[in-house]
Protein backbone atom coordinates (compact mmCIF):
# COMPACT_ATOMS: atom_id res chain seq x y z
CA UNK A 1 0.00 0.00 0.00
CA UNK A 2 0.90 3.47 -0.39
CA UNK A 3 -0.47 5.14 2.74
CA UNK A 4 -0.13 9.65 4.31
CA UNK A 5 0.10 9.34 7.80
CA UNK A 6 -0.74 13.24 9.12
CA UNK A 7 0.88 13.12 12.52
CA UNK A 8 0.36 15.97 15.45
CA UNK A 9 3.69 17.69 15.82
CA UNK A 10 3.59 16.12 19.45
CA UNK A 11 4.24 12.08 17.74
CA UNK A 12 6.48 13.02 15.37
CA UNK A 13 9.64 10.94 16.13
CA UNK A 14 6.38 8.20 16.67
CA UNK A 15 5.35 8.49 12.85
CA UNK A 16 8.84 9.11 11.32
CA UNK A 17 9.79 5.79 13.34
CA UNK A 18 6.91 4.04 12.68
CA UNK A 19 6.97 4.90 8.86
CA UNK A 20 10.74 3.91 8.54
CA UNK A 21 10.15 0.45 9.86
CA UNK A 22 6.44 0.25 8.17
CA UNK A 23 6.46 -2.97 5.02
CA UNK A 24 4.69 -0.14 2.80
CA UNK A 25 5.10 2.95 1.08
CA UNK A 26 5.02 5.57 3.60
CA UNK A 27 4.50 9.61 3.54
CA UNK A 28 4.46 11.38 6.62
CA UNK A 29 2.97 14.99 6.94
CA UNK A 30 3.83 16.97 10.69
CA UNK A 31 1.11 18.73 11.72
CA UNK A 32 1.98 22.06 14.16
CA UNK A 33 0.43 21.47 17.58
CA UNK A 34 -0.83 24.89 17.31
CA UNK A 35 -1.96 25.15 21.19
CA UNK A 36 -3.99 22.07 21.29
CA UNK A 37 -7.01 24.75 19.28
CA UNK A 38 -9.24 21.44 18.11
CA UNK A 39 -11.28 23.35 15.11
CA UNK A 40 -8.35 24.85 13.60
CA UNK A 41 -5.72 21.46 13.74
CA UNK A 42 -9.33 19.65 12.74
CA UNK A 43 -9.62 22.28 9.02
CA UNK A 44 -6.09 21.73 8.77
CA UNK A 45 -6.45 18.24 8.64
CA UNK A 46 -9.56 17.91 6.48
CA UNK A 47 -7.40 20.40 3.90
CA UNK A 48 -4.21 17.97 4.07
CA UNK A 49 -7.28 14.63 3.48
CA UNK A 50 -8.29 16.40 0.54
CA UNK A 51 -5.19 17.28 -0.60
CA UNK A 52 -4.34 14.28 -0.93
CA UNK A 53 -6.58 13.38 -3.52
CA UNK A 54 -5.68 11.94 -7.05
CA UNK A 55 -2.21 10.93 -5.47
CA UNK A 56 -1.86 7.48 -5.31
CA UNK A 57 -2.90 6.78 -1.74
CA UNK A 58 -4.74 3.91 -0.49
CA UNK A 59 -5.46 5.21 2.77
CA UNK A 60 -4.69 8.59 4.88
CA UNK A 61 -3.80 6.86 8.56
CA UNK A 62 -4.29 10.28 11.63
CA UNK A 63 -1.84 9.79 14.32
CA UNK A 64 -4.33 11.79 16.61
CA UNK A 65 -7.00 10.60 19.18
CA UNK A 66 -10.55 12.04 19.39
CA UNK A 67 -8.36 14.90 21.33
CA UNK A 68 -10.81 17.49 22.15
CA UNK A 69 -13.19 16.47 19.37
CA UNK A 70 -10.40 17.33 16.80
CA UNK A 71 -10.77 14.35 14.21
CA UNK A 72 -14.73 14.21 14.76
CA UNK A 73 -16.45 15.58 11.20
CA UNK A 74 -13.75 14.47 9.04
CA UNK A 75 -14.56 13.59 5.77
CA UNK A 76 -13.03 11.08 3.52
CA UNK A 77 -13.29 11.54 -0.39
CA UNK A 78 -12.10 9.00 -2.38
CA UNK A 79 -9.27 7.68 0.10
CA UNK A 80 -10.30 6.15 3.18
CA UNK A 81 -9.05 7.46 6.58
CA UNK A 82 -7.74 5.73 9.37
CA UNK A 83 -8.06 6.76 12.90
CA UNK A 84 -6.54 4.80 16.16
CA UNK A 85 -9.45 4.67 18.88
CA UNK A 86 -8.38 6.59 21.78
CA UNK A 87 -9.34 9.76 23.56
CA UNK A 88 -6.18 11.41 23.01
CA UNK A 89 -2.34 11.09 22.64
CA UNK A 90 -1.45 9.93 25.85
CA UNK A 91 -2.70 6.67 24.84
CA UNK A 92 -0.69 6.61 21.34
CA UNK A 93 2.17 7.39 23.34
CA UNK A 94 1.42 4.11 25.85
CA UNK A 95 0.27 1.52 23.08
CA UNK A 96 -3.15 0.97 23.71
CA UNK A 97 -6.01 1.90 25.90
CA UNK A 98 -6.00 -1.10 27.89
CA UNK A 99 -2.28 0.04 29.02
CA UNK A 100 -3.50 3.56 29.67
CA UNK A 101 -6.78 2.67 31.70
CA UNK A 102 -4.40 0.37 34.01
CA UNK A 103 -1.76 3.41 34.79
CA UNK A 104 -5.13 5.08 35.68
CA UNK A 105 -6.15 2.76 37.93
CA UNK A 106 -3.18 2.65 39.99
CA UNK A 107 -3.31 6.48 40.17
CA UNK A 108 -6.22 8.24 38.76
CA UNK A 109 -4.42 11.64 40.02
CA UNK A 110 -1.63 11.01 37.41
CA UNK A 111 -0.23 14.37 35.52
CA UNK A 112 1.41 12.91 31.61
CA UNK A 113 4.69 14.46 30.61
CA UNK A 114 6.37 13.50 27.11
CA UNK A 115 9.39 14.07 26.05
CA UNK A 116 8.25 14.81 22.45
CA UNK A 117 5.80 17.23 23.27
CA UNK A 118 7.93 19.04 25.47
CA UNK A 119 10.59 19.25 22.94
CA UNK A 120 8.55 20.48 20.58
CA UNK A 121 6.25 23.51 22.34
CA UNK A 122 8.03 26.73 22.61
CA UNK A 123 10.24 26.70 26.46
CA UNK A 124 10.68 24.03 27.64
CA UNK A 125 8.18 24.18 30.73
CA UNK A 126 5.08 22.17 29.39
CA UNK A 127 3.55 19.41 30.16
CA UNK A 128 1.11 16.76 28.10
CA UNK A 129 -2.11 17.24 30.62
CA UNK A 130 -4.76 17.93 28.19
CA UNK A 131 -6.44 21.64 28.46
CA UNK A 132 -3.84 22.62 30.99
CA UNK A 133 -1.52 25.84 30.84
CA UNK A 134 2.03 25.34 31.54
CA UNK A 135 3.97 27.52 34.07
CA UNK A 136 5.16 29.91 31.46
CA UNK A 137 1.25 30.40 30.17
CA UNK A 138 -0.08 30.66 34.22
CA UNK A 139 2.92 33.58 34.58
CA UNK A 140 2.01 35.41 32.11
CA UNK A 141 -2.25 34.92 32.70
CA UNK A 142 -1.07 36.31 36.39
CA UNK A 143 0.47 39.01 34.75
CA UNK A 144 -2.42 40.30 32.45
CA UNK A 145 -4.89 39.46 35.23
CA UNK A 146 -2.41 41.68 37.61
CA UNK A 147 -2.39 44.77 35.12
CA UNK A 148 -5.85 44.60 34.64
CA UNK A 149 -7.42 43.97 37.64
CA UNK A 150 -4.85 44.39 40.74
CA UNK A 151 -3.19 42.37 43.23
CA UNK A 152 -6.07 40.51 45.22
CA UNK A 153 -8.15 40.02 42.50
CA UNK A 154 -5.22 38.46 40.15
CA UNK A 155 -4.37 36.12 43.17
CA UNK A 156 -8.12 35.32 43.56
CA UNK A 157 -8.70 34.15 39.95
CA UNK A 158 -5.17 32.29 39.57
CA UNK A 159 -6.29 30.47 42.79
CA UNK A 160 -9.45 29.04 40.82
CA UNK A 161 -7.19 28.93 38.03
CA UNK A 162 -5.02 26.68 39.40
CA UNK A 163 -6.96 24.37 41.56
CA UNK A 164 -6.51 21.49 39.09
CA UNK A 165 -3.43 20.94 40.46
CA UNK A 166 -4.99 19.51 43.34
CA UNK A 167 -6.37 16.91 41.51
CA UNK A 168 -2.55 15.47 41.08
CA UNK A 169 -0.17 12.84 42.81
CA UNK A 170 1.84 11.21 40.26
CA UNK A 171 3.90 12.63 37.18
CA UNK A 172 4.65 10.34 34.68
CA UNK A 173 7.66 11.48 31.95
CA UNK A 174 7.30 9.24 28.81
CA UNK A 175 10.89 9.08 27.55
CA UNK A 176 11.47 8.26 24.02
CA UNK A 177 15.04 7.47 24.71
CA UNK A 178 14.52 5.36 28.03
CA UNK A 179 18.86 5.53 28.11
CA UNK A 180 19.34 9.09 28.03
CA UNK A 181 18.34 11.98 30.10
CA UNK A 182 17.37 15.13 28.61
CA UNK A 183 17.03 18.80 29.41
CA UNK A 184 12.92 18.65 29.36
CA UNK A 185 13.01 15.37 31.76
CA UNK A 186 14.80 17.66 34.57
CA UNK A 187 12.22 20.07 34.24
CA UNK A 188 9.98 17.95 34.18
CA UNK A 189 11.07 16.53 37.77
CA UNK A 190 11.41 20.41 38.85
CA UNK A 191 7.57 20.66 38.51
CA UNK A 192 6.75 17.50 39.95
CA UNK A 193 9.13 18.41 42.46
CA UNK A 194 7.38 21.31 43.39
CA UNK A 195 4.29 20.46 43.28
CA UNK A 196 4.93 17.62 46.00
CA UNK A 197 3.79 14.72 43.14
CA UNK A 198 5.13 11.28 42.88
CA UNK A 199 7.71 11.04 40.14
CA UNK A 200 7.79 8.34 37.50
CA UNK A 201 9.96 7.37 34.27
CA UNK A 202 8.37 5.18 31.69
CA UNK A 203 9.56 4.45 28.21
CA UNK A 204 6.69 5.33 25.79
CA UNK A 205 5.39 3.04 23.70
CA UNK A 206 4.52 3.64 20.00
CA UNK A 207 3.18 0.13 19.11
CA UNK A 208 -0.33 1.45 18.32
CA UNK A 209 1.40 4.29 15.62
CA UNK A 210 3.17 1.18 14.36
CA UNK A 211 0.74 -0.44 13.61
CA UNK A 212 -1.52 2.13 11.61
CA UNK A 213 1.57 2.18 9.49
CA UNK A 214 1.73 -1.56 9.02
CA UNK A 215 -2.06 -1.24 7.62
CA UNK A 216 -2.96 -3.70 10.92
CA UNK A 217 -5.82 -1.99 11.43
CA UNK A 218 -8.24 -4.45 13.32
CA UNK A 219 -11.93 -2.73 14.21
CA UNK A 220 -11.26 -2.58 18.28
CA UNK A 221 -8.48 -0.25 17.76
CA UNK A 222 -8.79 1.99 14.86
CA UNK A 223 -11.76 3.36 12.57
CA UNK A 224 -11.84 3.11 8.89
CA UNK A 225 -13.87 5.59 7.43
CA UNK A 226 -15.05 4.58 4.22
CA UNK A 227 -14.85 6.86 1.20
CA UNK A 228 -18.00 9.88 1.72
CA UNK A 229 -18.27 9.01 5.43
CA UNK A 230 -17.53 11.67 7.87
CA UNK A 231 -16.50 10.66 11.52
CA UNK A 232 -18.60 11.50 14.71
CA UNK A 233 -17.34 11.16 18.20
CA UNK A 234 -18.51 8.20 20.25
CA UNK A 235 -19.68 8.55 23.69
CA UNK A 236 -19.79 3.97 23.89
CA UNK A 237 -16.07 2.20 23.91
CA UNK A 238 -15.28 2.43 20.39
CA UNK A 239 -15.20 6.08 20.74
CA UNK A 240 -15.26 7.28 17.10
CA UNK A 241 -17.96 6.24 14.34
CA UNK A 242 -18.42 6.98 10.28
CA UNK A 243 -21.29 8.22 9.21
Amino acid sequence: MKLLILSCESLTRAAYGAAARSPHIVDVTIVPRNKHQPLEIRARLQGLIDAAEGQGFDAVGLVYGLCGHTTANLTARSIPLVIPRAHDCITLHLGSRSNHEAKLKEEPGTYWYAQDYMERVQGINAALAMGQGNDEEMTKMYNDFFYKYGKAKADRMMSVMGSWLNNYKRAIFLTTDSNADSPVEADARAQASKRGWIFERLAADFSLVQRLCNGDWADEDFLVVPPGKTTQASYENDILKAE
